[in-house]
């Protein structure tokens, strides 16, 4: 919950913009102050050992990793590994639990120190150099550790497979891709290794959710209505008129309950169709451009579904995202074929049909629903896109644009129409 606020706070500041002059994330090309702004908002939480067991308690999360890495020691054996963001470490002690020759384990906090103990505690504290810092700033001990260029044209590209678990809410969130892609370029081999995950994939789609749809905006009513009632108790009691101040109370309030993303665990049964790929990303060939979000007109930012007002459980209540996480063998033309092949593949999904992740879905809700008539289908086209907010760089701001379109059930394509929405454009927080 700090650091929630935190992350509000720092979005009201203009003494305390969690970004680099350039707009980067801090840790890239910030100064002091932008750096010590990223620390407070973002990277302390990740000190506290609470939030690790979190992570560590998501057992989807740890299966995925675990068969990725465990399952694939044949890959592993012998390799160079970078875990990037190691946290606690677990991930460090799965690659050299495979036979990784020598293990990387990079983190920023002073979790660092916990790790270190991880390592020495699990018997992996010969293989395993925990290097505390920003992975875009470390050097690793070339000549110490006898580490030998023989794949690219920098003399920095040593690493065999480089893991991480950098995905945010809605993938992008927290802006860690931007990390991992500057490791990736500086430290991987570019044809012969690995990135773990290998590829990820957003989803987006209708969904039916009206008691936390309800509630959200009965939450701003009543909101609304303590203020009403305290500036009238301040007007009466003590002389002075608030009312002035009620259309920015309102904004504020408005983009809280109504125009912030929510965490959600929803039931499959909330999903009203099929839902659409909004963003692939290949992480061997990804790059900065692609981390920042998703520019109106981007391939894949388009979407149109269609539900049938007979068969669906409820009224259109918003929108979910949420994404995937492939391991698997390289597929871009550089290294498929030349690489490692994984011959066991693990995949992870944080969607509703794989019940509980810590990432959940994020719930984009509607100020008011889109209804679904029966003998009626509804098609909903439109666009989303995704971008970085101006005051802290590990936030994105996420426009809906889109209309509803009422056919018979039975109409064809070019059927007659019954009713077609204006378009609605929304812009929500994604705190």
């Amino acid at each position: 919950a700090n650091t929630i606020l935190s992350l509000f706070l720092s979005m009201y500041s203009d003494d305390f913009v969690n970004a680099s002059d350039t707009g980067e994330i801090p840790s890239f090309n910030g100064d002091a102050k932008a750096k010590a702004t990223d620390f407070a908002n973002y990277f302390c939480s990740y000190a506290q050992l609470y939030h690790q067991k979190q992570m560590l308690a998501d057992h989807n999360r740890m299966a995925a990793y675990h068969s990725a890495i465990v399952g694939n020691a044949s890959v592993f054996k012998d390799k160079v590994v970078m875990d990037v963001g190691t946290g606690s470490g677990i991930l460090a002690v799965w690659a050299a639990q495979a036979g990784a020759r020598k293990v990387y384990a990079v983190e920023y906090t002073d979790m660092a120190k916990h790790a270190e103990k991880v390592m020495v505690a699990n018997g992996v504290g010969d293989i395993v150099t925990v290097i505390k810092g920003a992975v875009e700033e470390i050097e690793l001990p070339m000549e110490d550790d006898s580490l030998i260029p023989n794949d690219g044209d920098s003399p920095t590209q040593v690493v065999d497979i480089i893991i991480s678990e950098w995905m945010g809410y809605f993938l992008l969130r927290e802006s860690m891709l931007d990390s991992l892609v500057r490791a990736r370029d500086k430290f991987l081999k570019p044809k012969t290794g690995l990135m773990l995950p290998s590829h990820t994939t957003m989803y987006f789609a209708p969904v039916t959710d009206e008691d936390e749809r309800k509630i959200s905006a009965q939450d701003y009513g009543n909101a609304m209505s303590d203020w009403h009632e305290f500036a009238e108790s301040t007007k009466s009691v003590y002389g002075v008129d608030m009312s002035i101040l009620d259309m920015e109370y309102d904004r504020e309030q408005k983009e809280y309950y109504a125009l912030s993303s929510r965490w959600s665990e929803l039931k499959l049964d909330a999903v009203l169709c099929e839902p659409s790929v909004i963003k692939y990303l290949d992480m061997a060939t990804c790059t900065i451009e692609d981390s920042r979000g998703i520019i109106k007109g981007a391939k894949d930012s388009n979407f149109s579904f269609t539900v049938d007002g007979t068969s669906a459980n409820g009224p259109v209540s918003g929108f979910a995202g949420w994404f995937t996480a492939d391991f698997k063998s390289r597929t871009d033309a550089e290294g498929r074929g030349v690489a490692p092949d994984l011959p066991y593949p693990a995949f992870l999904s944080t969607g509703p049909e794989n019940g509980y992740t810590h990432w959940g879905q994020q719930m984009f809700y509607n100020i008011s629903p889109i209804p679904l008539l029966r003998g009626q289908k509804t098609s909903i086209i439109g666009h989303i896109e995704l971008t970085r907010t101006k005051e802290n760089s590990r936030l994105y701001n996420c426009r809906i644009t889109h209309n509803s379109v009422r056919k018979s059930i039975n109409a064809g394509q070019d059927g007659q129409t019954l009713h077609k929405s204006d378009e609605v454009s929304v812009v929500y927080q994604i705190p």
